[in-house]
């Protein structure tokens, strides 16, 4: 039993320093990409000030949106379930990733709305670079790390 409790507690406390390393190293991304798009953007104080709240109650909601439904059916997502998956449970999964879309698609063009009154035409669309800018330098230090290894 001592054991038992021993190994319990030991899984524990690696599954809570592994969380711990992952939210840090999730807020790390998070300062470089806000310094990042900031630069790229060229974002004086003033627009700085406006936009980064409104980004962050973006991204916040963006996040939510997938994680709810999304979330959802991608579980159930593996390929032995895909394999057995009738043409009614197959079509409701497709409407249901397609009204994502459509909802993130209309959260986007909210915040690119509301984005107008606070910095100019360029720098909206300078922002949707300088995203897939760093996502893709992102991803290329990850398959870097990943080959190092």
């Amino acid at each position: 039993m001592k054991n038992i409790i021993v190994t319990f507690l030991i899984l524990f406390a690696v599954q809570s320093s592994a969380q711990g390393r992952f939210k840090e190293k999730r807020e790390q991304i998070k300062s470089l990409k806000v310094a990042f798009i900031t630069n790229e953007l060229s974002l004086t104080s003033e627009e700085a000030a406006k936009f980064w709240p409104l980004y962050n109650s973006f991204e916040e909601k963006q996040k939510e949106l997938r994680k709810q439904r999304l979330g959802s059916y991608q579980d159930r997502m593996d390929t032995a379930e895909l394999d057995m998956l009738t043409d009614k449970e197959a079509t409701a999964a497709l409407t249901q990733m397609e009204d994502t879309e459509e909802d993130l698609h209309q959260l986007r063009k909210k915040f690119v709305s509301n984005l107008r009154s606070i910095i100019p035409a360029v720098k909206i669309i300078k922002l949707k670079k300088a995203e897939e800018d760093f996502n893709r330098k992102l991803l290329k230090q990850y398959k870097e790390k990943r080959v190092q290894r």
